[in-house]
């Protein structure tokens, strides 16, 4: 399988949501629908738990911030030229 190519942000819509299923009551802000290969998402995502102050994780192509922190990650997303929903 071919590693997804970096598509330009700026042609990416984001999704951005708290979840709380499956997570024994935790809340959880996921941002979906990145087009990156593995690396650039785990770097991305470092970043947004640094600003977050707050633990995560990446899976396929989602990034997981522990806590409810929409405003502060579409904010984030934004400033790196995302359009975010």
């Amino acid at each position: 399988m071919e590693a997804p190519k970096d598509a330009d942000p700026s042609r990416q819509t984001i999704r951005v949501a708290v979840d709380r299923k499956r997570r024994a009551g935790k809340s959880v802000t996921v941002a979906s629908g990145f087009e990156h290969p593995p690396e650039t998402l785990a770097k991305l995502a470092t970043a947004l738990k640094k600003r977050c102050g707050s633990g995560g994780t990446v899976k396929g192509n989602e990034i997981e911030v522990q806590g409810e922190h929409v405003d502060t990650i579409a904010a984030e997303l934004r400033k790196l030229g995302y359009r975010v929903r």
